[in-house]
């Protein structure tokens, strides 16, 4: 069992600083140029034939914005890759290609194979890269239980859930569910995993210490798996900056859905030119090409990203996130303070201070109090007179931290303090109670 000793869940600033290492590239032009012909291509073949029920909804879903989650559109665009490939099978062609053998049918099916072939090969990765991709955050989690009988029923009572949810997904094909209600289930089937991970992870009282003692689940990992997916929690990050290519490719690839969808029910109206035929060929290469390089860059940010930083490493981190530090005068013969009131032990308490030098180098005193409920005060860090400093500790006990610049002993001087203070979050230590030492050692 790997230990969470002094470790906090991955936080939003940390990613920020992570992703600065991994700048994607933009994608080509072809993307947005392609699928805006494609789109133009889409109003005229439903000009003059209204849609049907099932072509409107794929209307509506083009005329609206992609998923926000990056996991959902992985979904979608599975989704539509294989509503795609269900067209580009030969039983599935419209009648009037089927029947016909002139050069220029063969010359597209030829085509049409090509396409079928990418397709395939694109949809082979994204699979390969969501179960690769869940297979690496359940293992390393696994990596935090206890490796003994209860690390074993964990995985026993995963694979017990994911027979039952597949099960549910092959009756949903036997009764003759359509590709769209199977995915509709499969993203359902993704949330409730979510919501349950959210409930285990927010649960208090008897039942987090059931689950902490009994089966052995490290705090922190709760706490991990409660904030991962919050709405403006650690993977906001990863949607704000890589969320956007992504969103650009799910709606290429619901357009040739779509185009495809509306070309084979009008057909005989609607003869495809060379120029359509051309536009798809190049809107297919340029998807399949894209979406390919994209999953490629985005599993190796997974695959180097950690799910736990240290303390320190985060009370940093989330200094840095706010640029401005505060500027005050502390007059001669004066002292300022900052009290930060601390509810619970092992929180990180953090500073950052300089003083503005002018013609002259200036210090300034620096002392950092602790004063419990009874208003008893205790010195935490000894009085010392700095020209700048940084620092930080982990509290060990709850309540009003104090810390104080001092310029009482300068008769003549004011001095221009720049500072910056922070309070993270309280972190388990596995020292912290010796009941939870047991716990370690299994």
């Amino acid at each position: 069992m790997a230990s969470t000793g002094g470790l906090v869940p991955i936080t939003r600033a940390f990613l920020a600083s992570y992703y600065e290492k991994y700048p994607f590239d933009p994608l080509t032009d072809d993307v947005s140029r392609l699928s805006s012909q494609i789109r133009s291509f889409i109003q005229d073949l439903i000009q003059g034939f209204p849609p049907t029920q099932g072509e409107s909804l794929l209307i509506q879903e083009a005329d609206s914005e992609p998923p926000h989650k990056m996991d959902e559109n992985m979904w979608k665009n599975r989704e539509h890759i294989e509503e795609i490939l269900f067209l580009l099978e030969r039983p599935h062609w419209p009648s009037v290609l089927q029947q016909s053998s002139t050069a220029e049918v063969a010359e597209f099916a030829t085509t049409l194979g090509q396409l079928k072939d990418k397709f395939q090969a694109t949809l082979r990765i994204l699979e390969s890269f969501q179960s690769r991709n869940s297979e690496r955050v359940f293992n390393t989690v696994m990596t935090y239980m206890p490796q003994d009988f209860r690390g074993t029923l964990i995985r026993q009572q995963k694979e017990r859930s994911e027979r039952n949810k597949q099960a549910e997904v092959d009756a949903l094909i036997s009764s003759g569910g359509s590709i769209r209600d199977r995915y509709s289930l499969l993203w359902k089937q993704q949330m409730d995993r979510r919501r349950q991970l959210v409930q285990l992870g927010s649960a208090t009282g008897v039942y987090k210490t059931l689950v902490k003692y009994l089966v052995g689940v490290p705090q922190v990992l709760l706490d991990f798996i409660r904030q991962i997916n919050d709405d403006d929690g650690p993977m906001e990050e990863q949607r704000q900056r890589y969320g956007p290519p992504l969103y650009s490719l799910t709606r290429m690839v619901l357009f040739i859905h779509l185009f495809l969808s509306l070309a084979w029910q009008r057909i005989e109206a609607f003869k495809l030119n060379r120029l359509q035929i051309s536009v798809l060929e190049e809107a297919v290469d340029v998807y399949t090409t894209e979406l390919q390089r994209f999953i490629n860059f985005i599993s190796e940010v997974f695959a180097n990203s950690p799910f736990f930083i240290s303390a320190e490493d985060a009370s940093m981190l989330e200094m840095g996130k706010n640029d401005e530090y505060k500027e005050i005068t502390v007059p001669a013969g004066k002292s300022y303070e900052v009290s930060l009131t601390v509810e619970s032990i092992n929180s990180y308490i953090a500073w950052d201070f300089s003083l503005v030098q002018g013609k002259m180098n200036m210090d300034i005193g620096f002392s950092v109090e602790y004063t419990n409920n009874g208003g008893e005060k205790t010195l935490i860090l000894p009085y010392r007179r700095y020209e700048s400093d940084q620092g930080n500790f982990s509290t060990c006990m709850a309540g009003n931290y104090k810390l104080i610049w001092d310029n009482s002993y300068s008769a003549f001087f004011k001095k221009a303090l720049r500072y910056k203070v922070d309070c993270i979050p309280p972190v388990l230590e596995e020292s912290e109670k010796g009941s939870e030492r047991n716990e370690v050692e299994e």
